[in-house]
């Protein structure tokens, strides 16, 4: 373990710059090179080893606070460990969870509920990985869902299904959403909704089914069914009714980390372009000395700068506790964009091996893709945006 991962686990922060927190991140990814995320993409695998380290390091405690065992920090340095771990050439889907949840965790659970579960989460006795709030007939539309939670004495009681619950099967808590009041009962579609600290080693069996879900890329996603699970009251996180709002914080930290991860991507195709083009040679020069080649090179960087400026923007709003929505889409949607116009260049300079495994570029291509889909479409942005900022008719 080196020094900066040993003052993150003990949480003497105060002294440390991001640029260390880096620096620590990209050595912990030497140990994890492009054969081992191509062999756990092979086999379907969680990559266990990858958690394992990176939770040794404390850099999955980071957000939770000194007192309970995690380094106090915020989205900022967050944010720089997962577009580290992008940029070294892996994947952060099989850990970033347990961070954006934090969000919800932090600033609505109860003091008992911290107290009970952060200390766990921060020693990785215990895993949060699974945000259960998609569902098949809802989609994006949050205050459709359908799943309900309801109260019987001192139990909750669980009906309904959720989907591409990824790190379900990986999870031992979720971050549930569940209605409490039904959506023609309350006065506006958001309210009536409840937010629950799902233990789900207790769940399995009984009433809890998790079905997995192949597919394009390693993401252990899944579907989960809810048959008259019965869970502690005092799983509420918060008020009851109360908890889009909740999630909310969840969604936009979720959003920021996702551009941090993007951000990490475009770096990676980039570096990994440039450094093909240079080293390639047809028709007797670098493939790189064509305008044709260099410029999209080029181009791709330019956007990936300008997407790292806007989603560290939208992390120290968050910090700051402001509402941070206009700039967590902003960010997700520059980024997500920008990676993926990062992808499609390097995978244009490879030319035909660009398709060969032992590239890694064929993987994180498959893998960036996602991020114009999840977790909030490219067009809901753009409609949010549309209407929350610039003041246009609501489209849907």
């Amino acid at each position: 373990m080196t020094s900066t991962s040993q003052a993150i686990r003990a949480g003497a922060v105060d002294s440390m710059d991001v640029q260390q927190i880096r620096d620590a991140v990209r050595m912990l990814c030497e140990r994890f090179p492009g054969e081992y995320w191509r062999g756990v993409d092979r086999e379907r695998t969680y990559p266990k080893e990858f958690v394992a380290a990176m939770t040794e390091a404390g850099f999955l405690a980071v957000l939770i606070p000194e007192e309970y065992g995690g380094s106090g920090l915020g989205l900022s340095a967050t944010a720089a460990i997962l577009e580290e771990v992008h940029a070294s050439g892996g994947n952060a889907s099989a850990v970033h969870a347990q961070m954006y949840t934090m969000g919800t965790v932090l600033r609505h659970g109860s003091k008992a509920q911290k107290q009970h579960w952060l200390p766990r989460i921060a020693s990785g006795e215990i895993r949060l990985q699974a945000f259960g709030v998609t569902e098949p007939s809802a989609g994006t539309d949050t205050t459709s869902i359908t799943t309900t939670a309801t109260r019987k004495g001192e139990v909750y009681v669980i009906n309904g299904q959720k989907v591409w619950t990824s790190r379900a099967e990986h999870s031992d808590l979720m971050v549930l959403l569940a209605r409490t009041t039904a959506k023609e009962d309350v006065a506006r579609k958001s309210d009536g909704l409840s937010v629950f600290l799902l233990d789900m080693r207790e769940a399995r069996g009984h009433g809890m089914t998790i079905n997995p879900i192949r597919t394009m890329f390693n993401h252990g996603t899944t579907e989960i069914f809810f048959d008259n699970l019965e869970i502690p009251a005092d799983c509420l996180i918060g008020e009851e009714g109360k908890g889009f709002r909740y999630i909310l914080d969840g969604m936009n930290a979720e959003r920021i980390l996702i551009a941090a991860e993007c951000v990490g991507d475009a770096r990676w195709f980039t570096d990994r372009a440039v450094a093909y083009a240079n080293q390639r040679v047809v028709f007797g020069r670098p493939i790189g000395q064509n305008q044709g080649v260099a410029f999209p090179i080029a181009r791709a960087y330019a956007q990936a700068k300008a997407a790292k400026l806007m989603t560290y923007q939208a992390a120290a709003i968050y910090e700051a506790g402001e509402p941070a929505g206009e700039e967590a889409n902003t960010a997700k949607l520059l980024a997500s964009e920008a990676s993926w116009q990062a992808a499609d260049t390097c995978l244009q300079t490879h030319g035909g091996f660009g398709f060969a495994e032992e590239y890694d570029v064929e993987r994180k291509f498959r893998e960036t893709r996602l991020y114009q889909v999840a977790p909030i479409s490219t067009n809901l942005i753009l409609a949010y945006l549309g209407e929350h900022v610039l003041g246009l008719p609501r489209s849907y």
